[in-house]
């Protein structure tokens, strides 16, 4: 029987662990909120996870920068897909996060970079920050996971076969 919470180790620690990012990148893929969010998830290794996107003028508030929205739900995807990536069984929710804005993000590639940062039963800490194109930080946050009663593997988009 595979574990319940995989090995956060830089290397994944069983061959299941790719079939397991690439289902998680597939659900990512097939969630209806990335329609308006066009964005590309990268699961590299166990307890990290990129999320790569644009930032145009359709995400901006009045004054021409983007609205917290993009920084709080790329932020918590990165986070959260870092944490799922040690859960094999499951789907996580979030309970909390919290946000930090460095600077304004404006029109350009941005990116997402989540890592897990502890807990490994029930509750899991997610960390995350995000890049403009210059390089720059441009916010970073915190999670709090949770595992859920949702089976991962009931979801449709949790496939291998994209």
């Amino acid at each position: 029987m595979p574990p319940e919470v995989a090995d956060p180790g830089p290397a994944a620690p069983y061959a299941g662990a790719q079939a397991h990012f690439r289902a998680l990148e597939s659900l990512y893929r097939h969630a209806p909120i990335n329609r308006r969010f066009e964005s590309r998830l990268e699961i590299v290794e166990s307890g990290f996870a990129r999320i790569h996107f644009e930032v145009d003028e359709t995400v901006f508030h009045a004054a021409g920068a983007a609205h917290g929205t993009i920084y709080f739900k790329m932020l918590d995807d990165a986070a959260f897909y870092a944490c799922n990536t040690l859960v094999t069984d499951r789907f996580l929710l979030t309970t909390a996060f919290n946000l930090l804005f460095t600077r304004p993000l404006r029109e350009g590639p941005a990116v997402a970079e989540g890592r897990w940062a502890s807990g490994r039963r029930r509750v899991l800490i997610g960390e995350a920050r995000l890049v403009d194109s210059d390089g720059e930080e441009a916010a970073r946050g915190t999670g709090t996971f949770m595992r859920s009663r949702i089976p991962l593997s009931g979801l449709s988009g949790y496939r291998t076969d994209g």
